[in-house]
C-alpha cells in the first residue's frame, strides 16, 4: 500500500517512457523492410512475426495513415 503511495504519481511518466521505448524497438525491428540499414537485421528477423500483430497499433501511434511497408499492408 505504502509503495502506491510513492509511485502513482510517476505512473504517466513511466508508461510514456515504456511506450517510447516500445516504439524504438519496434522501429528497430522493421526498420530493414522501410529501407533503413540494420546492422542487427539478422537477430531482428525472428522477432518480426512476434510482432506483427502490434504493427498496425504502432503505425497509426506514429501518425501514419497506412503502413509504410512497400509489401506489407495492415490496413
Amino acid at each position: 500500500m505504502l509503495g502506491e503511495f510513492y509511485t502513482a504519481p510517476y505512473r504517466g511518466a513511466v508508461a510514456r517512457a515504456r511506450r517510447d521505448e516500445d516504439d524504438l524497438f519496434m522501429l528497430f525491428v522493421f526498420a530493414e523492410l522501410m529501407g533503413v540499414p540494420n546492422p542487427a537485421a539478422y537477430y531482428t528477423l525472428e522477432l518480426q512475426p512476434l510482432l506483427l500483430e502490434r504493427f498496425h497499433e504502432w503505425h497509426t501511434r506514429m501518425g501514419l495513415e497506412h503502413s509504410p511497408l512497400d509489401h506489407f499492408r495492415c490496413c
